[in-house]
């Protein structure tokens, strides 16, 4: 089941430890755009502030309509996890959890 990412992050404890898929549409040719699964890593426990609790999983996946390449960041704090999409509209993208 995809579920769309919304304006705060989604939940760490749903998340972490586990793998994702994510779903976007490609701002240039508006094909659907399918990612390989990818990690969620652990916010950092050792952190001094919530400001440097991030901890980042980042990847490159070309669009299979127009070749342009979009560069994925998972990034997971205490407050949840967030998933960016360079050059695409956040409410264009949508995660699906596997175990």
């Amino acid at each position: 089941m995809w579920i769309q990412q919304k304006n705060t992050p989604a939940p760490l404890d749903e998340l972490q430890g586990r793998t994702v898929g994510l779903k976007f549409e490609c701002n240039s040719c508006q094909t659907e755009v399918f990612t390989d699964l990818i990690g969620v890593p652990a916010a950092d426990h050792l952190a001094n502030s919530t400001e440097d609790d991030g901890q980042f999983e980042t990847e490159e996946i070309k669009c299979p309509g127009c070749d342009m390449t979009h560069e994925i960041t998972v990034k997971s704090t205490f407050d949840g996890v967030h998933f960016e999409v360079s050059d695409v509209k956040p409410e264009s993208v949508a995660y699906q959890v596997k175990a």
